[in-house]
């Protein structure tokens, strides 16, 4: 019953639309943040490492 409505009316058509787009939505983000913070991360301690070579 909840799954034919959800594929055959408007509404259910919609609900599952936004689901699924929350979802790649939430990977997305997941995704892109953590390759920056992977960047950040790798951007400290390449500066790091230049100031302890200067010192």
């Amino acid at each position: 019953m909840a799954l034919q409505e959800l594929f055959s009316t408007f509404y259910g058509q919609i609900s599952l639309f936004t689901i699924l787009f929350v979802i790649v939505m939430a990977v997305f983000f997941i995704s892109y943040f953590s390759n920056r913070i992977a960047e950040d991360e790798r951007k400290a301690a390449k500066q790091r490492r230049e100031q302890s070579a200067k010192a």
